[in-house]
């Protein structure tokens, strides 16, 4: 592995829990313990960090983990590690604890957290890209996206067998605050008749002529998918402008809400998982700090954290058009 120059590392999960972050937990375990590393577990994300909330873990201890939702370490979001008071705790508790690295899965906002921490310590930081959300540059997928996708797109394939026995008009509202990967696969997925989502500009009327195209091919019931980050409004603010337009619609609105971010992770989640956890360990045994592990194109590729957390995933210009062309 090259020159070892860590003895322990800690891992936490922080921001918001989704499926597979118990995988990585997992991996980054057995790894550390593979390569003669100590590993530390940090309770309550960054909270633990600073109130010593830590439990020695080893192989047996992410036993029957692999297929639990949510993260077993949990999470919280922490107010105090945002100030310099706060970190210095937490350095202090590192110190203590003989605690040379520190692997956290999470998103854009625990990446922030972890760089600035590193910058001012010198602690080693790597992280796991852990959303559902899909919207952290430097990887083709973040853990626990796939599993909400799959949540996404049974349900709506559930409300879709109401829409057609009552001729109604459904608004599907699903997660993504920034981001509209999730309406736009689960949209396509499950037959959308629209999609609505914060990257790209919609107007109301581009809705209208959606609902009027549809009419005209003898459509009863249909499905629009809305991001809840989608600019025009949210899907109660739509479906009353739509009522308004088509007086005749029986319209419902259906917010699916949390019920994406927890369950049983997808298999494509628990390998992702498994390979950013093992990646990693590795990469902090080659020395890297600062980074991210990812995996893009099938190869695992450490991205900076910085631009991790600055750049962006583009929507793939290619599916908007296919959403587009299928809901005919």
């Amino acid at each position: 592995m090259g020159e070892q120059l860590i003895k322990k590392i800690g891992v936490l999960t922080s921001g918001g829990d989704s499926p597979g972050m118990n995988a990585a937990i997992r991996a980054v375990v057995r790894s550390a313990n593979y390569y003669g590393l100590e590993c530390v577990g940090i309770r309550e994300g960054y909270n633990g960090l600073i109130e010593e909330n830590f439990t020695k873990m080893g192989p047996r201890s992410v036993s029957n983990i692999i297929n639990l939702g949510g993260t077993v370490l949990r999470s919280a979001r922490s107010m105090e590690f945002k100030t310099k008071e706060g970190r210095q705790k937490a350095y202090n508790n590192c110190l203590k604890h003989n605690i040379e690295a520190l692997v956290v899965i999470g998103g854009d906002g625990s990446f922030t957290g972890a760089k600035i921490f590193s910058e001012e310590f010198g602690i080693k930081v790597i992280g796991v890209p852990g959303t559902i959300d899909n919207d952290i540059f430097g990887t083709d997928n973040t853990i626990g996206y796939d599993t909400a996708l799959n949540t996404a797109m049974e349900a709506i394939d559930k409300i879709r067998d109401t829409a057609t026995s009552h001729n109604r008009v459904f608004f599907v509202e699903v997660m993504g605050r920034d981001a509209g990967f999730i309406a736009l696969n689960s949209g396509i997925a499950s037959g959308a008749v629209d999609i609505l989502i914060p990257e790209r500009k919609d107007s109301f009327e581009d809705l209208i002529i959606s609902f009027e195209k549809a009419k005209k091919r003898g459509k009863n019931s249909s499905i629009v998918v809305v991001a809840e980050g989608d600019k025009l409004g949210n899907a109660y603010q739509l479906a009353e402008r739509t009522k308004e337009r088509f007086p005749d619609y029986d319209i419902r609105v259906s917010i699916l809400g949390h019920i994406q971010r927890g369950g049983s992770p997808s298999c494509a989640d628990r390998v992702l998982a498994s390979r950013l956890g093992f990646g990693a360990v590795t990469g902090l045994l080659k020395g890297l700090t600062n980074v991210m592990a990812g995996i893009q194109s099938n190869q695992l590729v450490y991205t900076p954290i910085d631009d991790a957390i600055k750049k962006h995933n583009e929507i793939n210009q290619d599916l908007l058009l296919i959403s587009e062309v299928l809901a005919l």
